[in-house]
This record gives structure tokens, sequence and C-alpha cells, in this order.
């Protein structure tokens, strides 16, 4: 391990080799949201070299800063990553770096718990490579305009759009290259940009990546698209489900591992479907705990609107090699890239969450040696499912299956599942306070 004098002097030459005068230290809060903090360049290196202290609220308060605790809510001990350096896309003499919380706090963190997973792969020789994709649709709106428009009858960019269109791609190409171009600049690699189903709907696939990184371009990725987007006028939109009339946002999730010879550890091309015993146990773990982790990679009320039949979305868990309606679909077209993309998680979810979930529930697979139910080419939107495999409905049972689990605190620990089950709640809670346009259209002056 290098001490902290090392990783200080490379932080130092990493600022200097990017000629960064300032540095914008993100915090990740449980939502995934990137909180910056503004400081120079001498100051990044003394708090680099020192300590990070930065303020409890972040896990006490909801995605509308609405806080759920009564608190001092005092600084707690962080620190920067400086492995986590990169250049600033928007300004040419800047970085960007991570920081988070350490200690007894930083059990709470869904990047610190990310890493304990991968670690524990790492323990059972397994190195975890894994990619993000994401779905978003963009506005032709600003932060103005939503509001002084009350978030409807919103204007959509690219309104002839269609799914895989040359039109839409030609016509905007500079605009898309520009998000790319952004993105290259921290080191995040876009296997494509595309257009998809609906207005202004486009489809961005992350290069895969090892182990943290993986996440925290996925973070990042959406962080920074919003950005881009303010930048240039417009609104991007992660949401799960945006209206009954357009499609769900996905934020499907490709893991594999490899052994410490570098071999993919999921293929083996003996066997029938070309999937090695480990494949199996990790489908198995994940099939098996899908229903009790949900909360995990699908945190918010919105992204239950999503997981309903006829959404193109799982409703239960299952699997099928090649089969895109099952929540875990293997890929199998050559062995070195053999891996499973998880099909569950919304465009709206918490890359760390959604990794952790799917690391600990396949470690614990391939721990127990837990064998899958068997696979499927079936169309799973139109079978019945076994009951214990059926997802639960809402944000609420949801957060109520993850309290109940003894699986969860023996993969997560109890702190993390209880701090993040009363967030949930809490959450839920201001829900079902609230009174939707549906309800008054379907009721007023009739009952």
């Amino acid at each position: 391990m290098p001490n902290t004098s090392d990783t200080t002097v490379n932080f130092e030459a990493r600022l200097q080799e990017i000629g960064a005068r300032s540095v914008h230290i993100g915090m990740v809060d449980p939502e995934g949201e990137f909180r910056d903090k503004l400081v120079s360049a001498d100051k990044a290196k003394k708090l680099a070299a020192a300590s990070y202290p930065f303020c409890e609220v972040l896990y006490f308060w909801d995605i509308a800063e609405k806080a759920y605790k009564d608190a001092a809510f005092i600084d707690r001990p962080a620190k920067i990553f400086t492995d986590t350096v990169r250049k600033f896309p928007f300004a040419p003499d800047a970085a960007v770096c991570l920081a988070d919380f350490i200690g007894e706090f930083g059990r709470l963190s869904p990047r610190n718990l990310c890493l304990d997973l991968i670690s524990q792969a790492a323990d059972l020789g397994f190195d975890v490579l894994s990619a993000f994709e994401f779905e978003f649709f963009v506005f032709d709106e600003t932060p103005e305009s939503l509001r002084a428009k009350d978030y409807r009858d919103l204007t959509h960019f690219a309104q002839g759009n269609r799914t895989y269109s040359l039109q839409t791609t030609t016509l905007y190409g500079d605009l898309l290259q520009g998000l790319d171009e952004a993105m290259r600049t921290m080191d995040i690699k876009l296997d494509a940009i595309h257009t998809e189903l609906g207005p202004g709907c486009f489809e961005a696939p992350l290069t895969y990546a090892k182990g943290i990184k993986a996440a925290d371009d996925a973070m990042l990725f959406k962080n920074f698209a919003k950005a881009y987007f303010s930048l240039n006028d417009l609104t991007v939109s992660f949401m799960s489900k945006l209206s009954t009339q357009l499609s769900g946002q996905s934020g499907h999730l490709h893991v594999s591992l490899r052994d410490r010879a570098g071999n993919a550890a999921f293929a083996d091309p003996s066997a029938p479907d070309g999937i090695s015993r480990t494949a199996r146990h990790f489908i198995g773990g994940l099939v098996k705990l899908m229903p009790e982790l949900l909360a995990m990679c699908s945190s918010t009320v919105n992204a239950y609107k999503r997981l309903v039949p006829g959404a193109w979305a799982p409703t239960s868990a299952n699997w099928g090699v090649q089969n895109r309606t099952a929540a875990v679909r293997v890929i199998n077209d050559v062995p070195e890239a053999t891996r499973v993309e998880f099909r569950v998680p919304s465009a709206d979810t918490n890359p760390y969450l959604a990794l952790s979930m799917c690391i600990g529930a396949g470690l614990y697979g391939i721990r127990n040696e837990i064998e899958p139910p068997e696979g499927s080419a079936e169309n799973f939107y139109a079978s019945t499912p076994a009951p214990e495999a059926v997802f639960p409905r809402d944000l609420g049972e949801a957060a109520t299956r993850l309290d109940r689990s003894p699986v969860a605190r023996e993969l997560f620990g109890a702190e993390f599942v209880d701090t993040f089950v009363a967030a949930r709640r809490f959450e839920y809670a201001e829900y079902q306070k609230h009174v939707s346009e549906w309800e008054i259209r379907r009721y007023l002056g009739i009952v």
C-alpha cells in the first residue's frame, strides 16, 4: 500500500500535468448526485495531505434536500481519493476528483460499500469488470422554463426522432460529438451514442472498466451530462418513467469476472451454453436475492412505474441466454466477452448501489454454490412467474423486503441497511402524501 506522502505527491503531479489551478471536489450522496465544492489547487493539495471533513447531512436529507432527521449535522471525517483525479471538461485549467467519508460513518457510503465488495471479489480471486448503459430524454427547456411551465407541456428536443435514427444523429451530430468529447476529457469512453424510442430519446453505452472506475464513470457521466446539456440550454432527464405515453429509461448493467490469470471466469466453451460453473452460481445468487434486494438498484418511487407489465422491463427474477425479456440476460457471443446483463436498473439508479447489489448477490451465489432455476428463451413479459420471484410492487414494499433480509445485512452491513431503508421509507412516505392529477381526474365530481 502506498503511504500518504506517496499519494499526495502523485496527486500533486497529476494536478500539475493537467495544469489545474482549481479542483472540483465531489462528495457523492446516496442519490448518486455529485455534490461539488470548487477550491484552488493549492487548497486541494492541503486537503489531500490532511483531511477533508464534510457535513453528515448528505445522509440525512432526501433528494429535495429536506432533512428527515433532527441533528446538529456535524462534519464527519472524509478524505480525497487521490487516484480519482480527472481533467474537468468545461474549463482548461481545472480538475475534478472524488472524496468520501471514512471511518465508522463511511460505512453508510454507497461508494465505500462498492469498494468493499470489489475487494471481496479479489479475495476470491476475481477482478470485476462492468459497464452501464443509460437511456435519457433531452428537452428543449432550461431550469427556468421548467419551473415556469410547472413541469407540464414541456418541449421535447428532436421531436421527430425515431429509434436508431440517422437523421437525428446527423442533424445534431455536433451536439452529440460535444458530449462524447466532454466525457473523453474525463477518461469516460462511450461505446456509442444512438437514438432510442421517443422524441429526444438517446442511449449511451459506456465502455467497460475494471473495479470502481466503472461505477465512477457512470456516476460522472450522468452528472456531467446534465451540466453539458445545461450549457447548451437543454435539459436531460434520467427519470425512470416520464409518462404513460413514453417508454421507460433503462440503466442496464453489464458485469463479468476475470480470474487472476486474466481469463473470463464466466466462460466455459465446453458447456452446452458456454457458461461456466462460476457464472451459473453468480446468476443463481442474483436471481435468488433480487426480489429482496431490489431497493438497492431501484431506489426511487418512479423506478417502480417502469417495473410493470407492458413497459419493456422485468417484473420478476429470471434469466436466459440472449433473452432480452429476462431480468438477467447472459451474453455469450464470444467466450472472452461472456457476461451478465442486469436489466432491472433504470436510468435513475445509483451506479454504486446497483453494482454493489449485483456483486454482493453474485458472490453470495458463488460462495454458497447456488444453482439458478432453469434459464429460458421464453417471453418472460407474458409468463406467470413463481411467487418467490415476483418483485415488490413499490418502493415501500421494496424497503420492507430489504429491511427484513438477513442476507442484506450480511452482505452490506446493518448500519448501511438501516440508514438506507430509513431514507427509502421517508421517500415513499413523501410520495404517499401526494395527490396526483390521475386521482383528481378519476375521482373529482364522481365519488
